[in-house]
């Protein structure tokens, strides 16, 4: 079976500097994985190279979707084809609301020039009901005044509306509390239950949020490589022992 996302040996650079050096990974349809590592160790830098960031720079390997090699890809490109990211920490956007925001997106992901306004409602209003959100969020302002947690379930709402192939969640349990992680978790179980396929790549410090979303394989990043790759009892071993061992 072909991987819906491919790293091949994957070095990237940015400012001169070497930061990923030689990075493998394959994450299949449906699969969840979670990437773990201290700081520093590359993790965030993985996930920016993935959508292709023109601040880095890749000087070796490639990154297939489906197959394909987009190593060279613009970013607007790659979001079109299915590659999502949910940042760490979303910007904030005065003047333009969720669902402005949200019809544009979806148009641009779906290659048209725009969508009628009732067809984007509709699907927002089904989604905020299936995800417990008020329905008046969507009249808000991109993230403008929202809370921690509000930022993150406003990720996992474009996360169900835009229906991309591959998830790269970058550090979604930063700044949360216990009740607005399991929040952020039980969202993410809602789109993968109606998108079964959807591959999730997450990012973290931190096993808090794996509990919620048991990751199929767990892959320990230092400097700039992974070191190791498990089930979730790796992630338990990070827990209790720290990444002494690997240094």
């Amino acid at each position: 079976m072909v991987p819906l996302l491919q790293v091949d040996g994957l070095h990237a650079a940015a400012d001169g500097t070497d930061i990923l050096k030689g990075v493998d990974l394959a994450l299949g349809p449906g699969e969840v994985h979670a990437l773990m590592g201290p700081n520093g160790a590359g993790k965030s830098t993985l996930a920016s190279v993935l959508m292709g960031h023109p601040a880095y720079r890749v000087t070796k390997g490639r990154i297939l979707l489906d197959g394909e090699d987009i190593t060279g890809w613009p970013t607007d490109v790659r979001a079109k084809a299915g590659l999502f990211l949910a940042f760490q920490h979303p910007e904030a956007i005065d003047g333009v609301s969720v669902t402005q925001f949200l019809r544009q997106a979806m148009a641009a992901r779906r290659g048209l020039d725009e969508l009628s306004v009732l067809e984007v409602r509709v699907a927002l209003h089904e989604w905020m009901e299936r995800l417990g959100m008020d329905p008046s969020f969507a009249e808000r302002h991109l993230n403008q005044g929202f809370s921690g947690g509000e930022r993150k379930r406003n990720e996992i709402l474009q996360l169900a509306m835009l229906e991309p192939r591959v998830a790269i969640l970058d550090e979604t349990d930063t700044g949360l509390d216990i009740d607005a992680l399991r929040v952020v978790g039980r969202g993410i179980h809602t789109v993968r239950a109606a998108r079964p396929d959807l591959g999730v790549l997450v990012v973290t410090h931190y096993q808090r949020i794996l509990r919620d979303l048991v990751p199929d394989r767990v892959h320990l990043m230092i400097d700039g490589r992974i070191v190791e790759s498990g089930g979730p009892d790796l992630a338990r071993r990070i827990e209790t022992g720290g990444y002494e061992e690997w240094r």
